[in-house]
């Protein structure tokens, strides 16, 4: 399989779960996922092949420089791999958020915004949960 239809196939992976954490977050197929962590886990198959099995030989020196990460990111193989890595983490982030706001007793209205920007800009998703979650602790909503 090519890269970019590799690229495709990942991207479509992680978008069914992102919707039902959004507008289904209390249904069980949702709760399982979100628990589970399997697609998470079935993305990080994916890495693992094209990091170590892909067209680039992986060389841990690359990650000391940012010249050597920007060599590794240069190849195709290399720069699936690395979105590849960002989608799995993102998911892996906006599940614990969604778990972790249900126990907290967060309203779902909150997590919304928090869900989407952590699915588009990763760890900005996160600090607004940082936010919402210490807000609600201090009862300011």
């Amino acid at each position: 399989m090519n890269t970019e239809t590799v690229f495709q196939i990942v991207n479509t992976l992680v978008l069914p779960q992102w919707l039902l954490m959004i507008v289904a977050p209390r249904w069980k197929p949702t709760e399982f996922l979100a628990k589970s962590l399997l697609i998470p886990a079935l993305l990080a198959v994916f890495y693992i092949y094209y990091l170590f099995f892909g067209n680039s030989a992986l060389d841990l020196q690359s990650f000391s420089t940012l010249a050597g990460v920007k060599t590794l990111f240069s190849q195709d193989t290399g720069l699936l791999a690395g979105w590849i890595h960002y989608l799995a983490f993102d998911l892996t982030v906006g599940s614990w958020m969604l778990r972790h706001g249900q126990r907290r007793k967060v309203a779902h209205g909150w997590l919304i915004p928090c869900l989407i920007l952590c699915f588009l800009l990763g760890p900005v998703g996160l600090l607004l949960y940082l936010g919402v979650r210490s807000a609600k602790s201090q009862k300011i909503y």
